[in-house]
């Protein structure tokens, strides 16, 4: 079967790497992944989502320019740059 999706309007706000306090206090939950743990790969974020469980089992990491998603029921994820693309257009 094939599935078309809803016409959804979600909030999203890109992580460029320096606007941590935007997502914070844009209520998403993140913490910093330091350089000096991803040797050769920078920075990132820790994103707390709704298949985390209520011991935040998995491990959601966003890079540099990956967008932070607000989803329809409040939940954040992570989604790559031409993912979002090919996803989403700006709504009014």
């Amino acid at each position: 079967m094939r599935f078309r999706k809803k016409p959804v309007v979600i909030e999203a706000i890109q992580w460029i790497g320096d606007n941590y306090d935007a997502l914070v206090m844009w209520g998403a939950p993140v913490t910093i992944l330091p350089a000096s743990n991803r040797p050769g790969l920078g920075s990132a974020l820790i994103i707390g989502t709704l298949e985390d469980g209520p011991n935040c089992e998995a491990v959601h990491v966003a890079d540099p320019l990956d967008w932070i998603i607000k989803g329809i029921k409040g939940e954040f994820y992570p989604c790559k740059p031409d993912i979002f693309e090919a996803t989403y257009e700006p709504a009014d």
